[in-house]
């Protein structure tokens, strides 16, 4: 075992397969659509957008925050919402996971579900994400910001600053 890694790791520790979950998150009153799928391709994220866009009402827009990961940049998926007037991106900024509500639910999922969680195969990873997530939706709570703007903003205009000082 490697220095760091005693609390994640067993010596006969054997990895049965991924997945790859998708969310979409509603931040107005905390319930999630998710699916799990074996890759994390612009397909499967058209696939995913679509099945998203058949649980809402069709008068509801619909906001999605990607980050910048390759596949939501991927040419497809970037005409996608042309021919879907309803939705609209709103990309996160490089290195600004923070800012996407959704990923507080991974860390949650991961935290609760699946951290030190066996499971046999693929199979039963995705069964114990479903279970998580059909869980949480019967209980789902509004997301609400608690970061101070100020605090937020703050590193940036230093940032900003410092950029400037240089140029």
């Amino acid at each position: 075992m490697r220095k760091g890694r005693a609390g994640t790791m067993t010596h006969d520790y054997k990895r049965h397969g991924t997945t790859t979950p998708f969310a979409a998150f509603n931040v107005l009153d905390g319930k999630v659509i998710g699916r799990c799928m074996q890759r994390h391709r612009h397909r499967e994220f058209i696939r995913f957008l679509n099945a998203v866009g058949h649980e809402i009402a069709s008068d509801r827009a619909i906001h999605v925050i990607p980050d910048n990961y390759a596949t939501h940049k991927h040419p497809k998926v970037v005409q996608w919402p042309g021919r879907h007037p309803r939705w609209t991106f709103h990309f996160t900024p490089t290195s600004a996971s923070w800012l996407n509500a959704v990923e507080g639910f991974f860390a949650i999922l991961s935290r609760r579900r699946l951290k030190r969680g066996v499971c046999s195969g693929v199979v039963d990873l995705q069964a114990a994400i479903n279970r998580f997530l059909a869980d949480h939706n019967l209980q789902p709570k509004p997301f609400i910001w608690k970061a101070d703007p100020e605090m937020i903003l703050a590193p940036a205009a230093r940032g900003h600053q410092t950029l400037e000082s240089i140029h």
